[in-house]
């Protein structure tokens, strides 16, 4: 469970004693006010699983359960809001739902929403508050008339009460939840990054390669034809034939290249790095400090980063210099690379760098932009490091 984390000094209610101080004029405004807001909570949790139950059977009894269970949370967040407010509980927010499945269909929303465990703990927090707001309002009422001396430590008594079961019921119940959250949203960017990758994979063989393997049968089925009467005409048709062999093998290890570099898998990110480096239009010096390799899906992933934002600079940037740093500091991969072009690079311009900062997200890594108007640009990317699981890391530069 996720305890809310410390207050600062001037929210930390004081320790009770026998005066009417802010913090006892609030926590009595809280107890008095836990009746309404418990009859409220209690009408809301018997009304929703009265009637979900009584409609499970029909079309309309879950959806309408998956609905409640989403209002639910909303009370939740309500007295998360008043705990804070009011007794100076600081308790953090859970993951929203829907954020990674308003897209995957009505049934995977519906299984998600029925199996909302928040939701389902800021229900039974409803439930279970009627009588408890009964029975503080009556101490808390009497109190003000009869026990007056005593009530700033019965209302700090009973509003510990309360900060606890806030804790405990309307918290996140632990990290586990967040990061589940987290990462079903990543699974569902890797899945579309990959159908993209297929798709321009397959768009780039129909397009290049095979287009041009088929032209080139139909040219060596008409040299064929004219080898006999024509032999000249014939030898030049092979001769261009050959030349378009040529470029439908380089454009199927361009193609190879998009995929997975050779050069990656067998020399390692220096290499690697270096070679698209010197594809790029503009000059750029590449300096990796590694003693070891990652995994091969974050060093793939570190590749392409940088080739993405190479690629960027070659297109916009209008830079004249260019480099490339990549080191690990911790458990971290760091990646650096900055050019003195015009900046005004923006993940929202549609400039590939919402993508990559999806991609790098899918895998628990971070981009950050620093691009000023007028330059320079400078690019951070933060991948975790793992290391190579058959026995151990492998040197870099080892094949």
């Amino acid at each position: 469970m996720t305890m809310s984390p410390s207050l600062p000094d001037n929210d930390r209610p004081p320790p009770a004693r026998f005066a009417f101080d802010r913090w006892t004029w609030q926590e009595i405004a809280y107890l008095l006010a836990n009746l309404p807001m418990a009859i409220a909570g209690f009408v809301y949790a018997v009304f929703l699983v009265g009637v979900g139950a009584g409609l499970s059977v029909t079309v309309v009894g879950l959806p309408l359960l998956a609905l409640g269970l989403q209002g639910a949370r909303g009370l939740g967040r309500a007295e998360r809001g008043r705990a804070r407010r009011m007794l100076g509980v600081r308790i953090e927010e859970p993951s929203p739902m829907g954020r990674s499945r308003r897209n995957q269909g009505f049934l995977t929303w519906l299984w998600s929403g029925l199996k909302d465990p928040v939701g389902w703990r800021a229900l039974l927090y409803s439930f279970i508050r009627l009588p408890w707001g009964v029975a503080t309002f009556a101490v808390t009422l009497v109190s003000l008339f009869v026990l007056w001396p005593v009530l700033p430590y019965l209302a700090r008594g009973l509003t510990n009460a309360d900060r606890a079961m806030a804790r405990g019921l309307l918290s996140p119940s632990d990290e586990l939840e967040r990061r589940i959250a987290e990462l079903e949203s990543d699974r569902g960017v890797v899945v579309d990054t990959a159908a993209a990758d297929l798709r321009r994979i397959e768009r780039d063989l129909h397009d290049g390669a095979q287009a041009r393997l088929v032209a080139l049968a139909m040219d060596l089925g008409l040299a064929k034809e004219k080898l006999d009467h024509d032999p000249e005409a014939a030898a030049r048709m092979v001769e261009e034939a050959h030349g378009e062999v040529k470029v439908a093998l380089q454009e199927l290890r361009d193609l190879a290249r998009g995929i997975h570099p050779a050069v990656l898998t067998d020399r390692g990110l220096d290499a690697a790095l270096s070679a698209i480096a010197s594809r790029c239009t503009v000059p750029v010096t590449v300096t990796v400090d590694l003693e070891t390799r990652p995994a091969q899906a974050i060093e793939g992933i570190a590749y392409f980063t940088v080739s993405e934002l190479l690629q960027n600079i070659s297109k916009h940037a209008r830079a004249t210099h260019a480099t490339v740093d990549v080191w690990q500091t911790a458990q971290r991969l760091m990646l650096q690379v900055t050019d003195n072009g015009r900046g005004g690079a923006d993940v929202t311009t549609g400039s590939g760098l919402a993508g990559l900062t999806e991609r790098l997200d899918a895998v628990d890594g971070v981009l950050v932009v620093d691009s000023p108007q007028g330059g320079p640009t400078t690019v951070t990317a933060e991948l975790p490091w793992r290391d190579r699981a058959d026995n151990g890391a492998e040197r870099v530069g080892a094949g």
